[in-house]
C-alpha cells in the first residue's frame, strides 16, 4: 500500500515513531525507535501488515531492511515482533551471514528467537538471500547513511553527499569522505 513515507519525526515511543507528512501523522512501528530523533526529516520504507486482528505499518531506514523483514515474516512461526527483534541492531549483513552459514547460535541471541525458530529461518531462507543479493544485501552506502543519521545529519544532506562517494571503498573510508564533504 505505501512504499515509503517521507516526513519529520514528531514523536518517539518505545515501539514506534510518528512521522508527519503533509499534516498527517503516521504511526510506524520500527525496529529501534531510539535510533531516530524528533525533528529529523527522513524517508522510512514501509510495509503494511494486515491480518484478522492486526493492521500495522512497519518502517525501516533502508529498503534492504524492509525486504529482509518481509522474507522473515514469511517464515512459518516468525511474526513481525520476532522479525523486528532481528532487525533492531540494523546489522542485516550479520543476520544474512548467520542464515547462510546456518549459525543457530547467532540467531538465538535475539529476543523471541528460540532454537526451533532459528532452525526454521535457516531452513526457509538459506540460499534465497544470496540469490537476491542485489535486493537484500545492503551496500556499504546503507551503513554510511545510518552512521551519518546517527551523527545528526538530515536525509537531504546525506543524499547529496552519497552521490559523490566512491561506492567501492570500505565503510570507514566512505564515512570519512562523507564527513569531509559535509563539513565543507
Amino acid at each position: 500500500m505505501y512504499a515509503y513515507i517521507e516526513g519529520i519525526i514528531t514523536e518517539i515511543k518505545p515501539s514506534y515513531v510518528v512521522i508527519e507528512a503533509y499534516s498527517v501523522g503516521y504511526l510506524i512501528i520500527v525496529p529501534n525507535p531510539y535510533s531516530y530523533h524528533v525533528g529529523e526529516n527522513l524517508r522510512v520504507y514501509t510495509h503494511h501488515y494486515v491480518r484478522e486482528d492486526i493492521n500495522h505499518l512497519y518502517g525501516f531506514r533502508s529498503l534492504a531492511s524492509k525486504e529482509l523483514f518481509i522474507k522473515l515474516i514469511g517464515v512459518s512461526g516468525i511474526g513481525p515482533k520476532s522479525a523486528l527483534s532481528l532487525l533492531a541492531t540494523d546489522q542485516i549483513n550479520d543476520i544474512i551471514l548467520a542464515i547462510e552459514e546456518g549459525n543457530v547460535k547467532h540467531l538465538t541471541k535475539f529476543p523471541g528467537i528460540g532454537i526451533k525458530s532459528a532452525q526454521q529461518i535457516i531452513l526457509d531462507l538459506k540460499g534465497k538471500l544470496v540469490d537476491a543479493e542485489e535486493e537484500l544485501l545492503p551496500t556499504h552506502s546503507n551503513d554510511v547513511e545510518d552512521a551519518l543519521h546517527a551523527l545528526g545529519y538530515s536525509s537531504t544532506e546525506i543524499r547529496k553527499v552519497m552521490k559523490k562517494l566512491d561506492q567501492d571503498q570500505t565503510v570507514e573510508v566512505m564515512i570519512k569522505q562523507a564527513l569531509q564533504l559535509l563539513i565543507k
